[in-house]
């Protein structure tokens, strides 16, 4: 299979994956959750997904974002996980029926212990406590939360308080979730520390983990649990297992459900997809870093062409469901992990089926040039069905040419016996 590919990866490049069609087509009729998606961080594409963007009360998800900002201000170095603080009366605002810690007033407490009260207890006390301790009161927090949310692309949020309670004005999305999520685990993997713990006790007060996949998968290591009538039954999960692949010896999935109708049914469902994901979808490296992709000419510069090759390898995510029909989770067979078709277990095909084609947004290049250009564009397509479209965004400096060098370059394409040597046009390389 050839593929035609241009793909710049360097490390002041900008992509920017716009993701318009599912890896894995899923009947949501079969999935029984208000909203859910799968995501896969290494290649950044949503496997499969249902009202991902439905606002929704998130519950104690919630919690993931006051964790986000904690730990942040700890790799900021503007808090350390040994700081004590003495709880006060804003634990008064936690009542009796929400999950807490059983803080007063006037205890001491860590920051370390708080977010494990914070992530496994979802403790609402440890919410607000480390809330004031950071944003000095809880409406400064709360804009704190929302300006973070803005900055990680979480268009479908909106954040009103620290734990996760039910109110006007506070939402989230299963996809909003599952950025939160990719966020934590990339930019601070100390929290999947806390949230595989399956239990906490602080003070005499044990709780057991309500990630009850925590002690059935030990490939599970995350994320978060939360429930509010409003909200149903919710869980952001996450697992890392091996592969066989030596180019991606590991692969981390991110799932999450929305509105369930109990704690076993949300940790059923999580699980399930998750499993389908894994078995019936690979991550390929679509183009080796180094690799020269395309050459664009240029034209008065002190070189003559420029080769577009990446820095890193590009990870996409194929289908190994090749059937013409959705797939019904009803029919997913849990211990051995495979669907079940017309009677017969359905084996996840062994061959790529995944096509990529360039569209080059630069034909030539003219020095000197020193600015963020957009290069190129790669159409992905799996089983011939267009599932993403790549922008490849590059900073390219040239210098130009000597007036020497530029004059004869001006002979040479003006005068009629030098024609022949006229500009090479772009070349995208085959690569199979």
């Amino acid at each position: 299979m050839k593929r035609f590919i241009s793909w710049c990866a360097s490390l002041s490049l900008l992509c920017t994956g716009l993701s318009h069609a599912a890896i894995l087509n899923i009947d949501p009729a079969s999935v029984p959750a208000a909203a859910w998606t799968i995501f896969d961080p290494q290649s950044g594409q949503t496997i499969a997904e249902f009202n991902s963007h439905a606002q929704r009360a998130p519950a104690s998800l919630t919690k993931m974002m006051v964790a986000y900002i904690t730990l942040k201000e700890i790799k900021a170095g503007k808090l350390k996980r040994t700081d004590i603080l003495t709880a006060n009366d804003v634990v008064k605002v936690v009542q009796p029926d929400e999950s807490q810690m059983f803080l007063r007033s006037g205890q001491k407490i860590s920051i370390d212990q708080l977010l494990s009260g914070l992530v496994v207890m979802s403790a609402n006390d440890a919410a607000v406590t480390l809330a004031q301790r950071i944003g000095g009161d809880l409406p400064h927090f709360v804009e704190m939360m929302n300006q973070e949310a803005k900055a990680l692309g979480m268009t479908d949020t909106h954040f009103t308080n620290p734990a996760g309670i039910t109110m006007d004005g506070h939402y989230s999305s299963a996809a909003d979730m599952a950025k939160l999520g990719n966020a934590l685990i990339e930019q601070y993997p100390d929290y999947l520390y806390y949230s595989k713990q399956t239990s906490y006790s602080w003070n005499n007060h044990p709780h057991h983990a309500t990630n009850i996949l925590l002690t059935q998968d030990p490939t599970v290591d995350g994320l978060k649990t939360g429930f509010t009538r409003a909200a149903g039954f919710n869980l952001a999960l996450t697992a890392k297992r091996p592969t066989m692949n030596p180019n991606l010896p590991e692969r981390r999935l991110i799932v999450v459900v929305l509105g369930t109708t109990s704690p076993v049914m949300r940790a059923e469902v999580a699980h399930r997809l998750m499993n389908l994901a894994y078995n019936y979808t690979r991550d390929d490296v679509a183009i080796k870093a180094k690799q020269p992709i395309a050459e664009l000419p240029v034209i008065s510069g002190q070189i003559k062409s420029y080769t577009i090759t990446p820095d890193q390898n590009k990870v996409i995510t194929t289908s190994l469901y090749q059937q013409p029909v959705a797939i019904d989770m009803r029919s997913f067979d849990s211990s051995n992990g495979l669907l079940k078709l017309n009677g017969a277990f359905l084996q996840p095909v062994s061959n790529s089926s995944t096509t990529l084609q360039v569209q080059l947004q630069q034909q030539q290049l003219t020095a000197p040039l020193n600015q963020n250009m957009q290069l190129a564009t790669i159409k992905i397509y799996q089983n011939n069905q267009w599932v993403e479209d790549v922008k490849i965004n590059r900073h390219v400096a040239l210098e130009q040419a000597t007036w020497w060098e530029r004059l004869w370059i001006w002979v040479k394409h003006t005068l009629p016996f030098f024609k022949t040597d006229a500009v090479v046009p772009a070349k995208i390389f085959p690569l199979s």
